[in-house]
């Protein structure tokens, strides 16, 4: 699928290199359709990696898609340089007149705080409020999947002993095995997860307007919709490069913090061995079944049609 992102985002030359197609606007202008606009507020602290992450997935439709990546206001990055952001982010303001076809909401470092207690939860409600009537379908990825579930339907989540981290195996809902979300999927599929948090199930299966899509013995509801898929939350990150545990892995080890081995992620359980990537052909799945059925098939030819 052709990306249409800017000529000098960090993120093209990695793409091309894996032979992703990516053009510029300017060639992008020249082709006679509409493409899917779609929006990401980035919360995660590298945000040129996951800005990758996020763009490797999106490249696996025939679709042509516009990206525009949203910042918090007035929020300082301390892992991503200035110039990057002035470059490539645009602020709320600047776009909370526009429509999109889709959103997508990163995770946050800051899961072990309160909602109330993070210093842009005002700025994050409003923008969840937005894209209710302003996107036709958000994805709500760990952090912001716990905290859209909070603000929208009052689910807790809560503090864990130790940090959820590894790659586990989830199964899909009997009764949601025909769902178009998960076409192609196999009975068991993998995801990573790397949290200190969890919500609570019993709110999330006892609140009607949300339904558990898939989840996991271990990790629990993994993958909800509501609203009749305009919002669908993933408690994990199917969006992880293979070497981002590990990297989150030796990040803890070299702060001399309290870290377990990623489990289910190395081979034989040896971090020399390196990992074993399972998660990446779901992952291709879950984003390319979401763009089609739950944007493309569902937006509005005119994009100012949605409400």
């Amino acid at each position: 699928m052709p990306l249409n992102i800017p000529a000098k985002l960090p993120a093209v030359e990695i793409l091309k290199s894996e032979n992703i197609f990516v053009m510029d606007s300017l060639r992008a202008s020249s082709q006679d359709i509409r493409p899917l606009r779609i929006i990401i507020l980035n919360l995660m602290p590298l945000k040129i990696t996951t800005e990758t992450d996020l763009l490797r997935l999106l490249s696996n439709t025939p679709l042509q898609i516009e990206i525009d990546f949203l910042k918090i206001s007035g929020h300082v990055s301390k892992n991503t340089p200035v110039e990057h952001m002035m470059a490539f982010y645009k602020e709320f303001t600047e776009v909370c007149e526009r429509r999109y076809d889709g959103m997508i909401i990163t995770g946050a470092p800051v899961e072990q705080m309160s909602f109330e207690e993070v210093s842009y939860w005002d700025e994050v409600k409003a923008i969840f409020d937005w894209s209710r009537t302003h996107v036709t379908s958000t994805m709500y990825i760990c952090w912001a999947a716990q905290a859209g579930l909070y603000h929208h339907y009052g689910i807790h989540k809560y503090g864990l002993d130790k940090k959820f981290f590894g790659v586990f195996s989830h199964t899909v809902m009997p009764r949601c095995r025909k769902e178009p979300l998960f076409r192609g999927f196999d009975d068991e599929f993998y995801i990573p997860h790397s949290r200190h948090t969890a919500i609570c199930a019993d709110e999330v299966r006892s609140c009607e307007a949300l339904t558990v899509m898939a989840e996991g013995g271990e990790s629990g509801p993994a993958v909800m919709i509501a609203r009749g898929g305009r919002e669908i939350y993933l408690t994990g990150h199917s969006e992880y490069a293979p070497d981002t545990l590990a990297n989150e892995y030796y990040r803890d080890l070299g702060k001399g913090l309290s870290i377990e081995i990623p489990r289910n992620y190395f081979r034989d359980d040896n971090p020399d061995a390196g990992p074993v990537v399972r998660w990446r052909a779901h992952a291709n799945l879950l984003f390319a079944n979401w763009l089609n059925y739950y944007v493309y098939q569902e937006t509005p030819y005119n994009i100012e049609d949605i409400r």
